[in-house]
């Protein structure tokens, strides 16, 4: 009980808990008086009676484009433009770190307007911009005042219903899948292919990759982490005794992330939003976009494959040109989580994407990537970091209805509009924080819940509202909406929400089976990994996989290595040490197919089931071949004598 009374007392703003943290204010109050002593520094020249020519630049530093209104005549109509192009602006620093776009725009603009103001400006000037001034002011006071009064009420409506709804969640997550029937049924097999059909091709291609911008959501970068999660929880929780071409796979999307076009993004940010010409190394200052997310993908594969490669130094180069390359491995990675988390922690704590953007879902992956080298590597870091990383998520984060900001700038203190949701949040912090995890789907599952309605067979779907948007193509489909939502179902063993979700997929999403993969032609690629993802999950295996990993008995394991894909799928391949238990089937027609084990004792004798002999003798590297005939789904088990 005193966790759940811990978990609701988080939710919205509290006696003892402003709905503004110390540090948000801080940063707020030192924007109000930067922008107060522009407009001082602005109206001084008309208090001396400087030329109409600074008079002008001075009323541009109020607003931009304020100074044309000084020019007079059609002038004037600059005014608005400017304001949009200044809106505009500031898209550009969101979406790319272009910290010098609003910049240029607003004193570009008071440049320009005292070189168009002639001898005198028109009289009116001052007031007519001090007027614009007060109405946006007043309209944002009241917008915030407004959502400050709605967000409350939401808040209570949640404290209301959350003791009920997060006991059923701590009933369901408490369930933990059967080892020994672990199995990617022939029904799922199309959609584990999803992942493999890209992942296997060579890694200078990326075809059935969306390729528009290396900026947003639709990067590559975003597409590789995630087509290697969903391939990492198959390899933990179906198939951690199978390496051939399920690490190869997974190797694959690292190597991809290292060559210059997934990267180079940095190289632009680091210019245009750190003011910096020399340093390009990605691993180093802020982008948390790259250093949490990649750090993720890569400790999640070590952990579940045995793996260490990537713990060498020097394993993870991003090479910028022939004289010049960054050498990283697993530990500097994450040491550059650890520096940032370090360098941040009196201010926000968590740290920017992009230069000055903070969004606390990156720092999600960045915690998790440091729960994944605690798991490898016996550190401490989550220990060190998580208390105070809480505590400033919840004060500088958190809106007065208890939901995670999602998108805050660290100088400015102020939040910008960015889609978040607890579903989301949830899955990650079920790797560092489960009980928190918990929390945010007990909240998340009954906001759903009116949205689930009949579907086409009579079955439960999720209907949203609007077109929706998959920010993996930037089109508008509900597509990556209803992967994320069964994604996070899974997790928490909301199996009747995930079959919602899954349902909502097949009726509206375009389903396509073609050549034994399955996809949905209304979304994205990052849509369908999430989709095949979820999928493929079930209850807490997103957490395993990335904190938990197969035990030492699995891993020492024999392994199945001799495969070739698509002739064998596999779909279960598991040891309890000594043995091995498979499940394969036909990717390409019924016929014999030649397997290999690895990791027998030598020269031992194994009996077979399920194979075309009974009996196999491992040779003098621990190695054993034989054929097996694949109809369907076939069983083997191999067993010492």
């Amino acid at each position: 009980m005193a966790t759940v009374a811990n978990e609701i007392r988080r939710i919205g703003p509290t006696a003892d808990r402003a709905p503004k943290g110390p540090v948000t204010i801080a940063r707020q109050r030192r924007t109000y008086v930067v922008y107060a002593s522009l407009c001082a520094i602005g109206l001084l020249p008309a208090l001396v009676g400087a030329s109409a020519a600074w008079q002008a630049a001075g009323l541009g530093l109020w607003m931009p484009g304020a100074g044309f209104v000084a020019a007079g005549g059609w002038w004037a109509l600059l005014f608005p433009l400017t304001l949009a192009l200044f809106v505009v602006s500031i898209i550009a620093w969101f979406w790319a770190g272009i910290v010098i776009a609003p910049l240029t725009v607003w004193l570009g603009s008071a440049a320009l307007a005292a070189a168009a103001t002639g001898g005198t400006i028109w009289g009116g000037a001052h007031v007519v911009v001090a007027a614009c001034m007060a109405g946006i002011g007043y309209y944002a006071y009241r917008r915030s005042t407004n959502r400050l009064a709605r967000d409350r009420a939401k808040a209570e409506r949640r404290r209301a219903f959350v003791p009920a709804s997060l006991a059923e969640v701590e009933v369901r997550a408490a369930a933990r899948p059967d080892v020994a029937a672990r199995e990617i049924s022939a029904d799922d097999l199309p959609s584990l292919r999803y992942l493999l059909d890209r992942a296997l091709q060579p890694v200078q291609a990326f075809d059935g990759f969306d390729i528009i911008d290396q900026f947003q959501p639709a990067a590559l970068r975003y597409q590789l982490n995630h087509m290697g999660f969903g391939l990492g929880i198959a390899q933990s929780a179906y198939t951690p005794n199978f390496a051939g071409y399920a690490h190869e796979a997974q190797r694959n999307l690292i190597e991809k992330y290292l060559l210059r076009r997934v990267w180079d993004y940095w190289v632009y940010e680091s210019c245009w939003g750190h003011f910096n010409f020399t340093n390009f190394d990605p691993a180093r200052h802020d982008n948390i976009m790259l250093t949490g997310w990649f750090g993720m993908h890569v400790g999640q594969y070590m952990l579940n494959s045995g793996d260490r490669r990537y713990a060498e130094k020097g394993a993870l180069t991003f090479r910028l040109n022939a004289r010049t390359a960054y050498e990283h491995d697993f530990h500097t990675i994450i040491g550059s989580v650890v520096d940032n988390y370090t360098r941040y922690e009196g201010q926000f704590c968590l740290f920017p994407c992009e230069p000055n953007w903070m969004y606390p879902i990156c720092n999600h992956y960045g915690m998790t990537s440091l729960a994944s080298h605690d798991r490898l590597f016996g550190t401490q870091y989550v220990a060190r970091y998580l208390p105070n990383w809480l505590d400033k998520l919840d004060t500088e984060f958190t809106d007065a209805s208890g939901t995670y900001v999602g998108l805050r700038s660290q100088l400015t203190g102020f939040e910008f509009p960015f889609p978040t949701g607890e579903a989301g949040y949830a899955t990650f912090a079920n790797c560092f924080a489960p009980e928190r995890a918990r929390r945010l789907w007990a909240i998340a599952r009954k906001e759903i819940e009116p949205a689930i309605a009949a579907g086409a067979d009579g079955g439960p779907r999720i209907v949203l509202p609007g077109r929706g948007l998959d920010a993996g193509n930037y089109t508008l489909n509900h597509t990556a909406a209803f992967g994320s939502i069964m994604m996070s179902a899974r997790e928490f063993g909301d199996d009747d929400v995930a079959a919602a979700a899954q349902r909502s997929l097949d009726e509206e999403c375009k389903p396509s089976l073609d050549g034994g993969v399955r996809r949905y032609m209304a979304g994205s690629n990052l849509a369908n990994i999430a989709a095949a993802t979820g999928r493929l999950m079930r209850t807490g295996d997103f957490r395993r996989s990335f904190v938990e990993g197969p035990s030492d008995a699995t891993l020492a394991g024999p392994r199945l290595t001799g495969v070739r894909y698509p002739d064998v799928l596999v779909a279960r391949a598991y040891s309890n040490g000594d043995d091995l238990e498979l499940v394969l089937h036909p990717g390409t027609g019924p016929g014999e197919r030649t397997i290999t084990v690895e990791r027998l004792q030598p020269a031992k004798r194994y009996a077979l089931s399920g194979a075309k002999v009974a009996e196999v003798v491992a040779d003098g590297g621990g190695r054993a071949t034989f054929a097996v005939a694949l109809n369907g789904r076939t069983a083997i088990a191999l067993t010492p004598r």
